[in-house]
């Protein structure tokens, strides 16, 4: 059975997000899949893609340790939060001194997310006693 869309728009924004060129991407899938296209990608597939993506060495976005999944998960966070990219990187230039995500260590992402939940969590305190 072919994936849904939610599970192929990760393949690709993985693929963006590690910057790999169209053979690349097209190499890693027939090695992990046996197929050349997402699109033909089953279940059992999809898991042995997404785990060859996180225990690969490309899975590390820069050379300070940064990990695909923290950068998606702060993203995702900002957007919960309903930030637009320019609140998000004076955010992160305030309080840790740079101006992106791809800038941060894994120890400074780690302390990014903590903080972005913090702020999510106050936010629904917030609501609730209102």
């Amino acid at each position: 059975m072919a994936l849904d869309r939610k599970k192929l728009a990760v393949i690709h924004i993985v693929k963006r997000e590690l910057g790999l060129t169209d053979d690349e991407y097209r190499d890693i899938l027939q090695r992990e899949t046996g197929v050349r296209s997402a699109k033909d990608i089953d279940e059992k597939g999809f898991r042995r893609l997404m785990r060859s993506f996180a225990a690969g060495r490309q899975y590390r976005i820069n050379k300070y340790g940064l990990t695909l999944r923290q950068k998606l998960f702060i993203k995702h966070l900002a957007g919960d939060l309903g930030w637009d990219e320019n609140h998000f990187r004076n955010f992160l230039n305030k309080y840790y001194k740079k101006t992106a995500i791809d800038a941060l260590t894994k120890r400074e992402a780690s302390k990014v997310i903590e903080s972005l939940k913090n702020i999510l969590r106050r936010r629904g305190a917030d609501h609730a006693h209102s």
